[in-house]
């Protein structure tokens, strides 16, 4: 049964070090109750509350990172079933599949895609992170493993069932934490043996969920907390089935030996580079910690990254820019004044369209919580008695002392009144109602 908060303060140490990285032991215990703490972060604390906690505080689907630098990624955390319940915790890392059988010039060229590939998306860097090195020869294994970290920095998946070759492979680049794929029914505790000395992570893979389940509860017993799950899935319905399943049984039914991410391989179950997006996105949206692709095409790796993106994203905290006046085309003191809300793709979207229209101007962006402009306005947030004050303290007066000030023609109705708001010396203008539009509106602006 989980524990509350409170509950769990009662057993820490309460000295308030802070070492934790929490500013209370009150403050880690609401953490450590809603899963988003590790009660190895208390360095105080006591055996009796680690048996009383131990499993209690850890949360459903547990934490593993792979790589290090910026290159690291981090899965799992997870605590709900569905993103509108709280939110998801962590984007999916996306990489590329490196075979013993690809020349070197193949090599080379995706591990500079992944080195290079990269998109701007509201704000966010995205990109593919990891580079999966399957290969059944030791050597070649070792050797492709290293030059991935060399040229491409990459977050790093061994795979091979020889625990022997894991190892060969995984020790020369063991702080940059390798994932070492698979540990089977075969090969358990040689595969598990060899994480524990490196202190890297490692996956487990069986044919079925029960199997699966009795492996997740041996790493369990072995006090392995860094651990990736692949059911093996072959078809789009098992996809769907699995991973349903897998987070079913760890968020709902708090089941410990499947609480753990899980790794899909969209890249082995079909030669159809488009099936093969689908069958990935639906990994990406059924809860896969890693997704391998076999290229990264990005006609294919942006969509989803994107997808990635915005299922990730905080549901009840919008995506929202900082409130102030942001200078396009190196404005001066005659150059226009636009005014938004802070809803970060309304700010990309306006942004993006006024550096095209090679016009120098003042974008306002006004807080509203993160929300667009209509609803802004509807919500009482974008409003002349609101937006007045905004422009009057941002000083946007003395860097454009012409004062006039164009307002999305979505809002036209607000015009008059926030005229009056103004005051005497403000001039409101009543813009585009759509982004493609303000290049044009701009340069028929200046020219007047």
């Amino acid at each position: 049964m989980a524990l509350s908060g409170l509950q769990i303060f009662k057993l820490l140490a309460k000295t308030n070090c802070k070492e934790c990285g929490f500013p209370t032991c009150m403050a880690f215990a609401m953490q450590l109750a809603a899963g988003k703490a590790e009660l190895d972060q208390c360095p105080y604390v006591s055996d009796e509350a680690k048996a009383a906690l131990g499993e209690a505080s850890a949360p459903p689907v547990r934490k593993v990172t792979v790589g290090a630098g910026d290159m690291a990624v981090t899965v799992g955390e997870e605590t709900v079933l569905y993103r509108h319940e709280k939110r998801f915790e962590h984007l999916p890392g996306i990489g590329v599949l490196i075979t013993e059988d690809m020349d070197d010039a193949t090599v080379e060229g995706l591990l500079e895609q992944l080195k290079q590939t990269e998109f701007n998306y509201v704000g966010q860097t995205l990109r593919p992170r990891v580079a999966a090195i399957k290969a059944a020869d030791g050597a070649k294994l070792a050797a492709l493993a290293a030059k991935a970290d060399e040229k491409a920095g990459a977050a790093i998946i061994l795979m091979n069932e020889d625990a022997a070759a894991l190892k060969a492979a995984a020790e020369p680049i063991k702080d940059k934490k390798p994932l070492l794929y698979a540990a089977n029914e075969s090969n358990f505790d040689a595969v598990s043996a060899v994480a524990k000395e490196l202190d890297v992570p490692f996956a487990i893979t069986a044919a079925s969920l029960d199997a699966l389940a009795d492996l997740g509860q041996k790493a369990l017993d072995g006090d392995f907390k860094e651990v990736v799950l692949d059911p093996a899935s072959s078809s789009l319905g098992d996809v769907l089935m699995n991973q349903t399943l897998l987070r079913r049984a760890a968020v709902k039914k708090t089941f410990r030996a499947l609480g753990f991410p899980t790794i899909g391989f969209p890249c082995m179950m079909t030669d159809d580079k488009m099936l093969e997006a689908v069958y990935a996105s639906v990994f990406v949206a059924k809860y896969a910690g890693f997704v391998i692709l076999s290229d990264l095409d990005p006609a294919r790796v942006m969509p989803l990254l994107y997808l990635s993106q915005n299922i990730y994203t905080d549901p009840q905290r919008p995506m929202q820019m900082d409130q102030g006046v942001y200078p396009i085309n190196d404005p001066g003191p005659d150059s226009p004044i636009l005014v938004t809300t802070n809803f970060s793709l309304t700010y990309f979207t306006v942004s993006s369209e006024v550096e095209a229209s090679k016009v120098p101007a003042w974008l306002c962006i006004m807080d509203v919580e993160g929300q667009s402009v209509l609803t802004a306005w509807a919500a009482g947030k974008f409003v002349a008695d609101a937006i007045a004050p905004f422009l009057k303290k941002s000083g946007i007066d003395e860097k454009a002392p012409h004062k006039k000030v164009i307002i999305p023609g979505y809002v036209a109705q607000i015009s008059g009144e926030l005229d009056e708001e103004l005051g005497e010396g403000w001039e409101v203008q009543v813009g585009v109602r759509e982004a493609a539009d303000i290049p044009k509106f701009l340069r028929q602006w200046s020219a007047n």
